[in-house]
């Protein structure tokens, strides 16, 4: 049975409501958690593509990752299916960042691959995994529930 249900969660999948990119976090996290992440996705065979200041680089280990600052815009590009991309910012190792497009995730399988994406972090990690709208981290909307084992829903749907 799938996490989440499309007639459950359908506007909060809609770009104008949420932003086409809504966030996606999992807070408090460390250098050796972003490492478990890059290991993560490594290790499922999802494509990705790593660029420093938008040249495509070799994706180095976290912490050399991390040790860039904020003086290089490092991109983490990951497509855990055909079609759906999602985008890791590596601000800082207190925070694994990423955004996502709701354009690709419409309809019941859209649902369904952010839901194994999410659980996937959120299992390795032993971390809640938090969607909010775009640029309003603190009201999450969607999140993988560690004692649950699966993503749910945190707020009601809004109304279109």
């Amino acid at each position: 049975m799938p996490d989440l249900l499309w007639d459950d969660v359908r506007s909060l999948f809609a770009p104008d409501l949420m932003g086409p990119l809504p966030d996606v976090r999992v807070a408090d996290a460390s250098v050796k958690e972003w490492q478990a992440v890059l290991d993560l996705i490594r290790a499922q065979g999802w494509a990705c593509e790593y660029s420093e200041d938008g040249a495509v680089v070799r994706l180095p280990a976290a912490a050399e990752m991390l040790a860039r600052g904020e003086d290089t815009d490092a991109l983490l590009k990951v497509w855990p299916v055909p079609g759906f991309l999602a985008i890791f910012r590596a601000y800082e190792a207190g925070s694994i960042d990423f955004d996502v497009d709701l354009r690709a995730l419409q309809g019941q399988d859209g649902v369904d691959v952010l839901c194994r994406l999410m659980r996937a972090i959120g299992r390795r990690l032993r971390k809640p995994v938090l969607l909010s709208p775009e640029s309003d981290p603190l009201h999450p909307v969607l999140g993988f529930d560690v004692e649950a084992d699966r993503v749910v829903l945190l707020s009601g749907p809004q109304a279109m």
